[in-house]
């Protein structure tokens, strides 16, 4: 027992003890009765990127003792009690916030039937109440710079200048505390160190979760809006999909009173973020912990006691554990479900297949093992497809990320895969980048209407076409891609042959040999500087070992919109041969071919332009224009290698 004195009224803290016979009677008041506001938390959690190693809390099993803090004041007749001085703050009294029992004594009203929410999330919203958040964007900047001048009661005086309701109040202690104080790592690690005090917390503006909430629950109370500490699991840093929880509780959050039912929110997650790498903490501001709809919020926090899940019916502990994990950042980046929905996939022939709903065309990336690899991820109008193929037959770590409207990828889920047998002709191009084929955001770039919309090209002789639609301005370049054989990157382009017709392109690709190879397409603005952006690639797979296509002519910068080449396709030309040559080309005056000799080209009545240039005694032959009738000098336009004799 504390006594405390001021000018006006003693005020004893005491702890009333209920033994184990008495716990039936006791549970009619709930075993999760809030401590005094005054007294500093017993109890501390962890942080969403801090590990193990923090002192957690015992369960109460058995014959353990339960207790409730209270506070008695013995005040003079015409003295104020401290504690309704406090609640004055909010203009209210907090008994309004509390149950009265039929001796007049007062409790937290526990949460029932009225708090639950609909299970599942319907999808119309992130927040267990109708919010429009441009109404805090005023109070949110006001909170976010007050500074403490004296205690804790001065700090909240000022919050309140601003909150009108007990919405506002909640919202600006909330975005206070997120902006202000900062995870303490150390504190975190040490198992033995005393719990913090609210006053502490603002000396140091640090502190661990049960100090965030312990403060977050202070402040509210003083406030005058019912508010309680909820300890619990959490799935937060180090957390390994499919884990166990058992024993000793690792987190704690927050359950407010707000318009006749309660409320969930987590401070802790919603302050910012820990490196696993570095160990730092950075301010990070979360919204998603706000108001969290509650069948949302179970996915990485299982409270104590069920009833404050608010969910109806609650979740076990082992549904808790078994069910997919969705990080705040799947449902911030717009992600609506993911199939499956398990944390731990079992792949089928060496494939695992994940696929991702979104509200609105988002981009995607993945990793597998750490890198980008063993995998074909397909954009769709509204979410993803991803085929994984894990190289090896063992357990994988595959996560997935998500673009939203940042500019920045987030981790937004993570499984594990469970190969049992890897499938070891499924060999992906190391070079095959994401996302494959063509998408929402290829069109977005300026490539429309392909002829190819599936991401996976079969071709039996090794030889394909394809093309697309390209907007004005618009210039595109391609390359291609294979593990093994002659292609290196000088003649990565040489396998390609480009062609325009009519606002389309066509790009005739001739494969080296038998295998997979990524077919890379990258655009840029013509009147732009800069590099060329990649857009979206194929996988074109040919299993006729028998191909060996020799690389295109290569063709140089003039080598103009809407040409187009017959023949040769061949870069490669036989020695001591005539080979016949047919072009189509716009806005010429003269053609030409010229190898140990000069060979002229004529224009046919179909538009082509035709002739034959013997390859003997030559190393290379040239297709040469003549663009002004009045000019006297010729431009190479395509340059082709003859063979050794």
């Amino acid at each position: 027992m504390e006594l405390k004195k001021d000018s006006n009224a003693v005020s004893i803290d005491m702890l009333l003890i209920v033994h184990s016979e008495k716990r039936r009677a006791a549970q009619g008041a709930h075993s999760d009765r809030p401590a005094d506001p005054g007294a500093p938390p017993q109890r501390r959690g962890g942080f969403q990127g801090v590990g193990n190693g923090i002192r957690r809390w015992q369960k109460l099993e058995g014959n353990d003792l339960h207790g409730t803090q209270l506070t008695v004041e013995v005040h003079p007749r015409d003295a104020m009690p401290q504690l309704f001085k406090k609640f004055s703050l909010a203009k209210r009294t907090y008994i309004q916030g509390l149950q009265v029992d039929r001796n007049g004594n007062t409790r937290p009203r526990q949460p029932g039937g009225k708090d639950t929410h609909a299970y599942p999330w319907d999808r119309s919203s992130l927040k267990s109440m109708p919010l429009d958040l441009r109404q805090f964007e005023k109070l949110d900047t006001y909170a976010s710079q007050v500074t403490v001048k004296s205690g804790l009661e001065e700090l909240v005086s000022d919050l309140l200048q601003e909150a009108h309701s007990d919405l506002e109040i909640v919202r600006a202690i909330w975005i206070w505390i997120c902006h202000h104080i900062e995870y303490d790592i150390e504190a975190a690690q040490e198992k033995d160190r005393q719990a913090f005090k609210p006053t502490a917390i603002l000396q140091t503006q640090k502190t661990n979760c049960d100090g965030y909430a312990g403060l977050f629950e202070r402040m509210c109370r003083i406030a005058g809006v019912q508010c309680m500490t909820v300890p619990g699991y959490s799935k937060g840093f180090g957390y390994q999909p499919g884990q166990s929880f058992s024993g000793e509780f690792d987190h704690a959050w927050n359950a407010v009173f707000l318009e006749g039912r309660w409320h969930l929110v987590d401070s802790t997650w919603g302050s910012g973020l820990v490196d696993s790498s570095t160990s730092k903490f950075t301010f990070l501001y979360n919204e998603f912990y706000f108001l969290t709809h509650p069948a949302l919020f179970i996915e990485d926090h299982f409270p104590d006691n069920k009833n404050w899940q608010l969910l109806k019916p609650p979740q076990s502990l082992r549904q808790f554990e078994n069910n997919m994990y969705h990080k705040s950042e799947f449902y911030n980046k717009g992600m609506l479900s993911a199939q499956p929905q398990t944390s731990i996939i079992k792949t089928v022939n060496g494939k695992a297949t994940v696929t991702i709903e979104s509200c609105a065309p988002t981009q995607f990336m993945f990793m597998l093992n750490g890198k980008q690899e063993h995998g074909l991820l397909s954009l769709r109008k509204n979410g993803m497809k991803l085929d994984v193929y894990p190289p090896t037959a063992g357990d994988h770590k595959l996560q997935i990320f998500a673009k939203g409207n940042s500019e920045i990828y987030s981790s937004v889920l993570e499984y594990t895969l469970k190969c049992h047998c890897a499938d070891v002709d499924v060999r992906l191009p190391a070079e095959l980048h994401q996302p494959v084929g063509p998408s929402w955001f290829s069109e977005q770039m300026g490539i429309t209407k392909p002829s190819h919309t599936e991401p996976v090209i079969y071709t039996s002789d090794g030889r394909c076409s394809v093309s697309f639609g390209v907007e004005e301005g618009i210039s595109v370049l391609a390359s291609l891609h294979g593990d093994d054989g002659p292609v290196t990157e000088e003649t990565q382009r040489r396998y390609i042959f480009q062609l325009h017709r009519e606002k389309r392109t066509e790009l005739k690709v001739q494969l080296p040999h038998a295998g997979k190879f990524a077919l890379k397409i990258f655009v840029k603005k013509r009147q732009e500087p800069g590099n060329y952006l990649f857009v979206f690639n194929y996988l074109i797979c040919c299993t006729n070992t028998k191909v060996n296509w020799p690389v295109f002519p290569e063709s140089f910068g003039n080598w103009g919109v809407d040409n187009e080449l017959l023949e040769p396709l061949s870069g490669v030309l036989p020695a001591n041969r005539n080979v016949p040559f047919k072009l189509k080309l716009h806005g010429i005056a003269k053609a030409l071919v010229k190898g140990q000799d000069t060979w002229p080209l004529t224009l046919s009545p179909e538009g082509y332009w035709e002739g034959s240039c013997s390859t003997a005694g030559c190393r290379e032959v040239y297709v040469m224009v003549l663009e002004n009738a009045n000019h006297s000098f010729y431009s190479y336009i395509l340059k082709y290698q003859v063979n050794a004799q």
